[in-house]
């Protein structure tokens, strides 16, 4: 996928050059590059994007700026992807963007950029509606889940597609990931849904959704 608007939101200005040149070599476009959370809702005001790349913790007190940014201009403009990112991984900052809907959200640890074709699939993935959650995101959320019950019936295979389904990806992704056929895929996905309880759904986003209401996002 190319030709996408983006708008970044990073006080660092090398890593937000660095975030500039890396999305434009996938052949997007940078609408803007700014460096705190009410330049950034400015920007998308002004610009419209697909999606945002924003970091979590911005000036004036580097905690949640970027964060709280990121929720009004989903309020704001409902259509636009949001993918933020943070040095570390913060649950109760994944549940507070994650709340009410997951579609067309993401959440990666700055490292995740290093791998360019990974942080590009996120990108194109949050663009268009779908989700990308980091898998540490995703097992931390899972550690700090009160629902051990029934996570605790799941096989470790299960599990490993657990963690693939709440980072958003699909069957054929997931099939790809484990070197599974798709179709295998799918028994364990019945399994999962049978075991944690959750109506099956061919929406892969209402399914991330319901995976992470269970595991206490």
């Amino acid at each position: 996928m190319a030709g996408l608007t983006v708008v970044i939101a990073e006080d660092a200005a090398l890593f937000r050059e660095g975030l500039a040149r890396l999305i434009e070599s996938r052949g997007h476009r940078v609408a803007a590059a700014v460096p705190d959370g009410d330049s950034l809702l400015d920007a998308v005001d002004e610009h419209h994007p697909d999606v945002v790349v924003a970091d979590i913790r911005m000036p004036p007190t580097h905690t949640d700026e970027g964060l709280r940014a990121a929720i009004d201009l989903r309020a704001r403009h409902p259509g636009t992807g949001v993918l933020v990112l943070s040095q570390y991984v913060e649950t109760r900052y994944a549940a507070r963007l994650l709340e009410g809907s997951a579609i067309g959200i993401g959440y990666l640890l700055k490292d995740r950029v290093a791998d360019v074709a990974d942080f590009a699939d996120a990108l194109e993935r949050v663009a268009v509606g779908g989700t990308a959650l980091d898998p540490e995101v995703v097992s931390q959320l899972v550690r700090a889940s009160g629902r051990a019950d029934g996570l605790a019936t799941l096989t470790p295979r299960e599990r490993e597609v657990l963690a693939l389904m709440a980072e958003g990806k699909s069957n054929a992704g997931i099939g790809a990931a484990l070197v599974i056929t798709e179709s295998v895929v799918e028994k364990h996905v019945a399994s999962i849904f049978g075991k944690l309880r959750l109506p099956p759904s061919e929406a892969d986003n209402r399914r991330v959704l319901a995976v992470l209401r269970y595991l206490g996002a």
